[in-house]
């Protein structure tokens, strides 16, 4: 039998190498940057295309290389910045495997352009699929220039399963944003399709971190500053009362490298003990400088994971520096018996809205829907009026066998009078309400979820614009580069779900109105905050731009868990989400009501 193992082709080799290195534009985007930063530069301008799928440019002006090393650095594990094994123990630098400028030669169009301070004329090279087209000589700045063109061309499965391009460039604004943070001395900028998003100036930490996020964060910030003999902790956290609702402003840095590390969140959340309010994360910008024999970072190819060789007392570390610093300047609430209300300040779940009556019915049930209601509402009354004492029963109700409509329940007269009692809340979170055959328990926030979802999807569906309540006062609100692509992209949505919001110079949006139906309504900044911190944690934009939306603003607006509601409230929500088309679940996937059959309860006390 012929032997039948042999070596993979160079091309082929590099192709797969590069899938665990690059596995999008931003990836390239790291890399590059990185590159930039081990070789001294004091200025980094990142030019992308069509989200970094036509152009990613990185130009710096660090020291640059020669003829030799600009043609040695696409070849796999030729590196500058390791020589021996004990170097992995020591490393200093961002970049050391040497894989980075190769892979990404394997699956894109790459030009380089380089020349060192000492040397009149640099080194430009072209090279496609990690095959050398040119290399010549050339006139260019002290430093390197590389372009990346058309990545995965000759990779076509990985090009197409590539997200849309909002979701693209928002991960290479968390990359750029990762370096510029990580490195305030430095100048940054960054141009998408010709018009300049970033300009980061040479600036302290603060300053930075303002230029970067927007003006407002100034006042949310809290310095933390410590140090010990294992390691030094310095940054800023926020003050708990900004935290927000989403992820996505956690910031950790080790040696200047971010890492993600949930056990160090937990540190830092713990930090803030009672203080945050539920469900809610607070800002963080924080630098962990340790000795680098202490820790290992070649545990993955992104190196955005570190081994430490005392996880446990960094983690301590860490919870006592928060604790320190929030009580350094005042934030922690003081045992003072007369201040004992200050407590509660940071207490979450309770609206200090008064219990009043939310519409969810307003310009969207139309009389078929109200007729559906009744019948719906009469067939949970009526349900089992024919089931026998001993028949099974699982304590849920089944939709694929109980909810369709038969001859019978059709012939039901709507005008029926259906005999109810008043529905009961408990906790401030499930409404009871008796039924014939038992009672129904409902979450009154997924119920609340739904019922808006379908409103609003049917509002945008039919281009259908929702009534606006104007504000006394237009309220301007700044936002960063990176949060202001997503909401110009989805401002004609937002407008047409009873927004009036305006483009109003760089990055910064006017709000004219909010939806009628918010009533007392919530800040505009924090409510279009958090609606794009939503969208930017997980909702992908490629398929359907209107049920995602729906889905995010049925979450902002929907009636919370914790909320007291008064009769009349209970009764519309009850009513509106039996008139939805699936009433039996949230957006989210969350169950909105259980029925509880008497026989179950008959059972327990036998």
């Amino acid at each position: 039998m012929a032997d039948i193992i042999q070596l993979l082709p160079d091309s082929i080799a590099n192709q797969i190498a590069a899938g665990e290195v690059i596995q999008r534009p931003a990836s390239v985007v790291k890399e590059l940057m990185e590159n930039s930063i081990d070789a001294g530069t004091t200025s980094i301008r990142l030019i992308i295309k069509d989200s970094g799928k036509s152009l990613i440019q990185v130009i710096d002006n660090g020291k640059g290389m020669s003829a030799a090393d600009a043609r040695l650095c696409f070849e796999r594990h030729a590196t500058s910045k390791i020589r021996k094994s004990q170097d992995l123990f020591e490393i200093k630098t961002m970049g050391f495997r040497g894989e980075a400028m190769a892979s990404i030669a394997a699956v894109a169009q790459v030009e380089l352009k380089t020349r060192r301070k000492e040397d009149e004329l640099g080194t430009r090279i072209v090279i496609e699929a990690s095959e050398i087209k040119i290399e010549e000589p050339c006139q260019c700045a002290v430093g390197t220039s590389i372009s990346v063109k058309n990545l995965f061309y000759n990779v076509p499965a990985r090009r197409k399963f590539l997200k849309s391009d909002i979701v693209e460039l928002r991960h290479i604004h968390d990359e750029f944003q990762h370096i510029a943070l990580a490195f305030p001395d430095l100048f940054f900028s960054l141009y998408h399709d010709q018009t300049e998003m970033y300009h980061l100036p040479e600036s302290n930490l603060r300053q930075r971190i303002v230029n970067m996020l927007g003006n407002n964060y100034n006042e949310r910030l809290v310095p933390i500053n410590e140090e010990t003999e294992v390691l030094r902790i310095s940054g800023f956290i926020g003050k708990p009362d900004f935290a927000r609702k989403t992820k996505g402003e956690q910031y950790m840095f080790v040696n200047g490298r971010y890492i993600r590390s949930p056990y160090l969140n937990h540190a830092i959340l713990s930090g803030y003990d009672k203080l945050l309010p539920e469900d809610t994360y607070p800002f963080y910008t924080i630098f962990l400088d340790i000795d680098p024999s202490n820790i290992d970072i070649n545990v993955h190819p992104t190196k955005q994971e570190i081994k430490f060789e005392d996880e446990k007392l960094v983690y301590n570390y860490l919870f006592v520096a928060v604790k320190h610093a929030l009580g350094k300047h005042n934030i922690t609430p003081l045992l003072d018996f007369e201040q004992e209300a200050a407590f509660n300040t940071y207490q979450s779940g309770m609206s200090n809205k008064k219990p009043g009556h939310d519409s969810y019915s307003n310009g969207y049930n139309s009389q078929k829907n109200t007729d559906n209601n009744l019948k719906n509402w009469e067939l949970l009354y009526s349900q089992q009026d024919n089931q026998t004492d001993h028949e099974p029963s699982n304590g849920s109700f089944t939709i694929g066998t109980e909810w369709h409509h038969t001859d019978a329940q059709e012939k039901l007269h709507i005008n029926q009078e259906v005999s109810r009692k008043a529905p009961y809340q408990i906790h401030n979170t499930y409404i009871i309400n008796q039924i014939k055959s038992g009672f129904i328990v409902i979450d009154q926030q997924s119920a609340s979820e739904q019922i808006l979802y379908e409103k609003f999807l049917h509002t945008l569906n039919e281009n259908q614009g929702l009534a606006i309540q104007k504000l006394l006062f237009p309220h301007t609100i700044h936002l960063s580069p990176a949060d202001f692509a997503i909401a110009s992209r989805i401002l004609h949505s937002l407008n047409q779900l009873g927004f009036d919001i305006q483009e109003f110079g760089k990055n910064s949006l006017v709000v004219h109105g909010m939806p009628a139906e918010i009533e007392n309504s919530e800040n505009p900044e924090k409510l279009l905050e958090e609606f794009i911190g939503q969208i930017k944690e997980g909702f992908e934009l490629k398929t359907n731009l209107s049920e995602n939306l729906a889905k995010v603003l049925a979450r902002q607006m929907s009636v919370k868990r914790g909320k007291p509601l008064n009769e009349e409230t209970m009764k519309e929500l009850i009513d509106s989400l039996f008139a939805c088309k699936i009433p039996y679940q949230s957006p989210f996937g969350r169950k909105c009501f259980v029925t509880f059959e008497l026989n179950d309860f008959e059972k327990l006390f036998a």
